[in-house]
């Protein structure tokens, strides 16, 4: 059986990058969004539920984030709604799931907290796949990329990579 990776950055600008470190194929996808009943772009249950309906995933790994400071009532239930919804639907689908806090997945591979030198090192670490995040909004796939890679190594040298 092949290893396949997931790794998620939460969020409506986030993003899912299912990694074959095997082969070294990455998969990255936008989370997906529509329009709630009021306009609001929310997280799309039908279309994310589509995305994780993989049998095959070996591990998912999720970033462990919360509500940013300052940031509303709705907008706090909305992001708590997304996360929620994404652990049920691979709970769901019976896929093994670890959280991590971004301090410890960006430690193990020297990431710098600024979301553009993210999409640098993810370019560093995983070149081939440069083209995922060539924008400065892009910066979800280029998380979402180092999630997977972080959880590939994980899985082959566990002692290693999650040190905290």
């Amino acid at each position: 059986m092949k290893t396949l990776i997931l790794g998620v950055d939460q969020g409506k600008s986030g993003a899912l990058a299912f990694y074959w470190p095997g082969t070294g194929v990455l998969d990255v996808h936008d989370m997906p969004l529509a329009k709630d009943g009021r306009g609001r772009q929310v997280i799309d249950r039908v279309a994310l539920a589509h995305l994780l309906d993989r049998q095959d995933i070996t591990h998912a790994w999720v970033e462990q984030v919360g509500v940013m400071p300052g940031e509303g009532a709705v907008g706090a239930f909305s992001f708590g709604l997304g996360c929620g919804l994404l652990l049920g639907i691979l709970a769901a689908n019976f896929t093994p799931t670890t959280t991590v806090t971004p301090q410890v997945w960006k430690r193990a591979l020297r990431v710098p907290a600024d979301k553009s030198a993210a999409r640098l090192r993810a370019s560093e670490l995983l070149p081939r796949h440069a083209a995922h995040w060539p924008l400065v909004k892009h910066d979800g796939r280029a998380e979402a990329a180092l999630l997977a890679l972080y959880g590939a190594r994980c899985l082959a040298e566990p002692r290693r990579t999650l040190l905290h």
